[in-house]
């Protein structure tokens, strides 16, 4: 013991006590953790060591190809079978059965009982989430309400159409006010205004506080919802971070620029610095789409361009997350091949 004080130093037990605290912090700051998650189904391998961390507030997206390991990673997380290594985190800690109360769960594959009437079966599934049959009530009547769906209370759920079904699917998912909520492809088979709508509903549940999860192969949905993702494919995590930190490091020095004026007096100043891509006039204003190909900036464009021209409209052109996710998936392959 005299031997394990005099080498033990105070800068030894604070070093000990900082990276603790750290560790700490780390897992509070996410609701939700999954590290090195690994899942078998005989000899197939449909998740090979995938982490992420969602931060508490946020909408994070599962992207990647049919069959990567999406759905597997879903399940996991709804404790619905468990990983054959690795470990999950829920508010800090090794997640419990009991937190399961916490999540909404939407799966790809909607399973209501056709047979049951609607509001007879939405009451059942409130109750397995704990809800009274007071509150469950008040909140059915609430959002039925607001979905416009009222007047089928009393309707079976065979009788309903595929979206009418989706509305009710995610009324329950969402009934209980769930911390965190997961969605499978919550937009299929949604007609535009319906999707519009759910996507609507995403993002006030986000602003009351929630945390979403959700897969989808919609990349314009999420441009529009997603603040984090991870693309998964062929059982691997190969992208992850926040959506505009992506788009930023994926960007390829593009700009585009509209102007009224003569394209050529700034052409060839232009041209000498800049590869142009497109140039189109459109009424009796010029569009142009610039890309540098040596060191130049776009204060260095617009110096070329403003003497000489009415600059109306200037942007960086950023890749859409379709464009990056054809790429790194297309890169992916290659180096699997």
């Amino acid at each position: 013991m005299e031997k394990f004080s005099r080498k033990a130093s105070p800068l030894f037990f604070y070093t000990i006590f900082i990276s603790l605290l750290n560790k700490i912090l780390y897992l509070i700051m996410d609701i939700f953790k999954a590290e090195h998650i690994e899942k078998k189904y005989g000899d197939f391998l449909a998740l090979d060591d995938v982490s992420i961390s969602v931060p508490e507030g946020t909408i994070y997206g599962l992207l990647g190809p049919n069959g990567a390991g999406k759905t597997t990673l879903i399940r996991i997380i709804n404790q619905i079978f468990a990983p054959d290594k690795g470990e999950l985190f829920y508010k800090g800690r090794k997640m419990m059965p009991d937190d399961i109360f916490g999540i909404g769960y939407l799966p790809e594959e909607r399973g209501l009982y056709k047979k049951m009437k609607v509001g007879e079966q939405s009451l059942y599934l409130a109750r397995l989430k704990g809800m009274t049959r007071h509150d469950a009530l008040k909140q059915l009547k609430y959002w039925f309400e607001k979905f416009e769906i009222l007047g089928w209370w009393d309707k079976k759920v065979e009788e309903l159409s595929k979206g009418m079904a989706q509305k009710v699917q995610f009324i329950v998912t969402v009934l209980h006010k769930p911390q965190l909520l997961i969605f499978d492809e919550p937009f299929s088979g949604f007609d535009p205004i319906n999707a519009t709508m759910l996507r609507d509903e995403i993002l006030e549940l986000r602003k009351n506080g929630a945390t979403v999860i959700f897969s989808t192969h919609n990349m314009s949905s999420v441009e529009e919802l997603c603040d984090n993702i991870t693309l998964i494919n062929k059982s691997k995590s190969i992208l992850e971070g926040e959506v505009h930190e992506i788009k930023n490091r994926y960007k390829s020095d593009t700009y585009e620029i509209s102007f009224k004026g003569n394209f050529d007096v700034i052409k060839e100043p232009l041209t000498s610095r800049f590869d142009l891509l497109e140039h189109k006039i459109v009424r009796d204003t010029n569009y142009v789409k610039l890309k540098t190909f040596c060191q130049s900036h776009d204060n260095e464009l617009l110096s070329l361009v403003m003497p000489h021209v009415h600059v109306t409209s200037f942007n960086e052109v950023l890749p859409s997350m379709n464009d990056i996710f054809i790429k790194v998936v297309g890169s992916s392959n290659q180096e699997q091949l």
